[in-house]
């Protein structure tokens, strides 16, 4: 190596040893605060800007509506109004159905279809999320809130506590959004989703089979032991006692339920008649109301919804239960939902975004979407979010912007005003119909072979959130996915990629010897690079025997192999290494002394600013030698090479 060259490769060495301090801990663990003024204010604001400026920038980015209705044209109402009537056919029969599912009464499920789309469009950044219930989040509030009110036994405290739940969740969610806490939505992995999403899926049919089967006594459990248990004895009791079962809520209920899932096979098969699917529910209810009501069926066994309270939503502000002994367990289940909800929505939305080519924040969603529920809480509806099968209807039927969403509101809510005594007659069987026909929607066997095919780990935390939800229950198949996630994470800081370096042939550029079998070995030369985030306790002991092992066997096979030469030094590449903690620079350290001990020496390439920081603050630096640390792989290899580091130990 020529004397300029080396000086070059020193004045390199430099830039590393040189690198500006990270920042502290305190920017680290407050600087999300800080810069939530970000959130709501464009970055290129200046200081200078005036109050009333910054004023409307908030309230722009606060509700995205005032940006974009300054060039909303009547040709987008109109795609809009028909996306609004299309959605609310079908929002209307669902609304209901769900509101069932959770255990509320009917009213309920309308009123969350109302307020929240409402809150949504003005504060939303999606143009084709439809809001309102959905079948997953009806299931996690019936399957958790009674285990702390009955519903059967207490209706009204168990629909007071559902309407607390919903204020913590809004809350929740309104606290990721504004903190930049998202990430706590990442902690359930799409593959988790995926399993509990079908595994939600069978639970929520088979509590079906007591709507469709016109059963009276049914258990509260959620797992599909339980339940089809429940469903052999209920029937079973009602065949064989004198209560009378009648088979005319099955023969209704089936019925209807052939006839969605055709109109559902043509929409997929015919784009064009994406209006049948969206439609059908509503007929089926119509239908079956006229059959029911002009047979006088309900007097020979039909299961009939009866009365649904009208009207505009009342206040529920004073029934919410901020005080009590159930308040920690109303926040508990409103996190889990919270995070349940979110997930949903934030998939949905973003799917249908990259197909329109638009970006969106997720923390703005979260923002909304909390706020939408917060405001929910105090009008009668529970835990709304975003509905794959109604956003997929509203995109279909070329909804423009989020006014569909308001369309969708108006509309129920006129339905509500004038319409709702008509539903007296509506048989149950059709509810459970119209939820039994959106569920193979919840259950995607292809995404989940292609998680099998791409990620078996992911497969398992797939797998136990599945097996999880459909036969323990909701909680324990979401802990059994998380864990399984984290037990993943675990295991790859526990054991990182620890990886041998070989020059690629007329390049010098360094990679692994295993994934590139042509890369060349320098002799006497060990390149090693530590394919992890962080060297911490976790790893570090890892890190450091895997090393040392590899030392040893170089140093085996070079006293077989004389011609070789004795190993010379050790080059630990920390390219991709962005965090040491102290027990990583103690491990470093002892590395460093038995290397010494074996008259090997120790040279580190680009450690990162942090990385290199804490090393020259433990002094470690210093105990290695600064002309040890390097840019580049191929400027320490040509050091050891010229024995300008190994001559001067």
């Amino acid at each position: 190596m020529g004397s300029e060259a080396t000086e070059q490769s020193s004045e390199r060495s430099q830039w590393v040893l040189n690198s500006p301090n990270p920042p502290p801990l305190t920017k680290k663990l407050f600087g999300p605060l800080k810069n939530s003024n970000n959130f709501f204010f464009s970055s290129s604001s200046s200081k200078k800007e005036t109050r009333s400026r910054r004023a409307v920038s908030f309230l722009a980015s606060l509700f995205p509506i005032l940006s974009w209705f300054r060039t909303y044209s009547a040709t987008k109402f109109k795609d809009d109004l028909l996306s609004g009537l299309t959605l609310a056919s079908l929002s209307i029969p669902q609304s209901i159905g769900y509101a069932n599912l959770a255990k509320l009464d009917p009213q309920y499920g309308l009123y969350t279809s109302v307020i929240p789309p409402v809150i949504y469009a003005l504060m939303g950044s999606s143009r084709e999320i439809a809001i309102g219930p959905v079948a997953v989040v009806s299931m996690l509030l019936s399957s958790l809130v009674p285990k702390v009110v009955d519903p059967d036994a207490h209706p009204i405290d168990y629909r007071n506590l559902v309407f607390t739940v919903t204020l913590f969740a809004g809350i929740f969610q309104t606290a990721f959004g504004v903190l930049r806490l998202g990430f706590l939505v990442d902690f359930l992995s799409h593959a988790a989703l995926v399993g509990f999403m079908a595994g939600a899926a069978i639970v929520i049919g088979l509590q079906q089979l007591k709507g469709l089967l016109g059963l009276t006594h049914f258990t509260t459990k959620t797992d599909a032991v339980a339940v089809l248990k429940s469903v052999y004895a209920s029937l079973h009791q009602q065949i064989t006692s004198s209560e009378k079962w009648s088979p005319l809520n099955f023969v209704i209920g089936c019925s209807f339920l052939i006839f969605l899932l055709t109109a559902r096979f043509i929409g997929r098969r015919n784009k064009k008649l994406f209006w049948l699917p969206a439609i059908a529910p509503l007929l089926s209810v119509i239908l079956s109301t006229l059959i029911v009501f002009l047979s006088k069926a309900d007097k020979h066994g039909v299961n009939i919804i009866k009365h649904v309270q009208g009207g505009l939503n009342p206040s529920s502000v004073h029934k919410l239960q901020l005080k009590g002994p159930h308040v920690g367990q109303a926040a508990k289940i409103g996190l889990i939902s919270a995070i349940i909800a979110l997930t949903e929505a934030i998939a949905v939305g973003r799917s249908f975004a990259n197909i329109k080519g638009y970006h969106l924040d997720g923390n703005k969603e979260m923002l909304a979407m909390g706020c939408m529920n917060i405001a929910g809480s105090l009008t009668s509806c529970y835990v709304s979010t975003g509905s794959f099968s109604r956003t997929a209807v509203n995109f279909s039927a070329g909804c423009q912007t989020a006014v569909s969403n308001i369309v969708m509101a108006v509309t129920v809510l006129l339905c509500l005003e004038f319409f709702t005594r008509l539903l007296y007659y509506t048989p149950m069987a059709i509810l459970a119909s119209i939820i039994l026909s959106a569920l193979p929607g919840l259950i995607d066997i292809g995404e989940a072979y292609h998680i099998w095919k791409v990620d078996k780990f992911d497969f398992l935390a797939c797998l136990g959130a599945f097996f999880g939800v459909l036969f323990v229950s909701v909680e324990i198949g979401l802990l059994i996915a998380v864990s399984i996630s984290f037990a993943k994470i675990l295991l790859q800081s526990i054991r990182p990629g620890v990886e041998i370096l070989g020059r690629i042939p007329t390049t010098e550029v360094y990679c692994d010897v295993i994934q590139y079998p042509m890369a060349i070995t320098t002799p006497g030369i060990l390149v090693i690079r530590i394919s992890s985030g962080s060297l911490c306790f976790a790893n570090a002991g890892f890190v450091r025997e895997r090393i040392l092992k590899w030392v040893e066997d170089e140093e085996q096979d070079n006293i077989e192999e004389a011609a070789k030469g004795r190993l010379q030094a050790i080059i630990i590449d920390m390219t991709d290494l962005t965090n040491v903690d102290t027990s990583g620079i103690l491990a470093l350290e002892e590395l460093h002394k038995r290397l010494l001990s074996r008259g090997v020496e120790l040279a580190m390439v680009n450690p990162r600013w942090v990385v290199i920081h804490k090393l020259k603050v433990a002094n470690f630096v210093d105990k290695i030698g600064k002309e040890r640390i390097f840019l580049t792989v191929a400027e320490a290899v040509d050091a050891c090479l010229s024995s300008r580091f190994v001559n001067t130990a």
